[in-house]
């Protein structure tokens, strides 16, 4: 079983920026697919950012397009998400997960880690 542990939360103001980290551990083998998904305020969890491990190719939604931008860390078993431009609607807990898969255009995971608060105030 893998455990993902997020980082990186916190307040900022409206076109600030902040980075998320989320240490992947516990499994000796590497899950290849890993991302970012986010839950707003009264809203469905909705998939933000993806990465292949092995490849390093990339997949975002298009809300954060040219915004946001995924990266790893193979020697720290480590991804990433770097937030630029932040709006208040990207106000949400941000998840890690692990373990994606895609089916009919839809993103979903089966490893999540705890999440992490992001605000952005206005």
């Amino acid at each position: 079983q893998v455990q993902l542990v997020e980082s990186g939360g916190g307040l900022v103001q409206a076109g600030g920026s902040l980075r998320l980290s989320c240490a992947a551990s516990g499994r000796t083998f590497r899950s290849d697919f890993m991302g970012w998904f986010r839950q707003g305020p009264g809203k469905e969890r909705e998939f933000v950012a993806a990465i292949r491990w092995g490849t390093g190719s990339t997949a975002y939604a298009d809300s954060v397009k040219g915004r946001f931008t995924i990266s790893r860390d193979s020697a720290k078993n480590t991804i990433y998400l770097q937030m630029d431009s932040l709006k208040p609607e990207d106000t949400a807990v941000y998840y890690c997960a692990a373990d994606l898969v895609y089916n009919s255009g839809e993103y979903d995971a089966r490893t999540w880690g705890q999440g992490t608060q992001v605000t952005v105030s206005s």
